[in-house]
């Protein structure tokens, strides 16, 4: 994952863990995100899926995390099409990362920009970090996923507060409504997904993307289905050598002393 001209991708190599890879959106001056730009999201989200690594981190060089789409392109009836697939493609591909992924913040989180938080397993913010789907404020709507996976994390009817309003959310207010997961002061906000991901890479890495496959696929189904899903996984999971280590450990040592390998 290297070659990217809308992309800074780096590998935190992890003792003791599997990599960290950091991805950084890079199109100044405000990451707006274009169908370049998109089409590159796309290949670096499927290459972590190809070989997982332990967690992905995406950020947003500079200021900003994203303060949404390239409107250029959605004005032109000739590449509003093509961003609009590219749209789908990235980000469906950044939401199907097997392994946790998580969103640091940086500054706006607007339109496409939140649509991409959105994507992502945890979403650490900073202080002065804003969020918004202002789409309803253009005479459009939301179409990157802001009219389903927003309503899908904190509940149709706030989302269509959000959504119809074109309300911006300040980082508490996001956390206030389940949206953001830790506000730390700007400066920490990378660190501070590091440092997350770094400890999530340490852990049994096949049990958490067993886990997060069973959240993902379990709550867009029937609970018949995802109770049946996470029932085989939890079986499967006992042939690991992480579930024998952890489990053996838990017996010596007590809960939370195992060391995995991922295996």
């Amino acid at each position: 994952m290297d070659n990217f001209e809308n992309l800074q991708v780096t590998t935190h190599q992890i003792d003791g863990g599997g990599p960290v890879v950091e991805i950084a959106l890079n199109r100044p001056k405000v990451n707006a995100l274009s169908t370049a730009l998109l089409e590159e999201l796309l290949i670096a989200a499927e290459a972590c899926s190809a070989d997982p690594p332990g967690a992905v981190v995406i950020t947003g060089a500079g200021r900003f995390f994203a303060a949404g789409a390239e409107i250029s392109e959605f004005t032109d009836p000739a590449t509003r099409e093509p961003l609009l697939k590219a749209f789908r493609d990235a980000f469906d591909a950044v939401a199907g990362i097997p392994c946790p992924t998580i969103a640091a913040v940086n500054g706006l989180a607007l339109g496409g920009g939140a649509e991409l938080a959105w994507c992502c397993d945890y979403r650490i913010a900073g202080e002065s970090t804003v969020f918004g789907q202002p789409e309803i404020l253009l005479g459009i709507i939301p179409g990157a996923g802001g009219t389903q996976r927003l309503a899908r994390l904190i509940g149709a009817a706030r989302a269509k507060e959000i959504v119809f309003e074109g309300e911006q959310l300040t980082a508490e207010d996001a956390q206030n409504a389940g949206l953001v997961n830790v506000v730390v002061p700007d400066e920490e906000i990378l660190s501070t997904a590091i440092a997350r991901a770094e400890k999530l890479a340490k852990g049994p890495l096949l049990a958490l993307r067993a886990a997060k496959t069973a959240i993902d696929t379990g709550i867009d189904g029937a609970l018949s289905d995802g109770l049946d899903l996470e029932g085989e996984m939890f079986d499967d999971l006992f042939n690991t050598n992480d579930a024998a280590t952890g489990i053996a450990t838990f017996f010596e040592h007590g809960p939370g002393k195992a060391t995995f390998t991922g295996t």
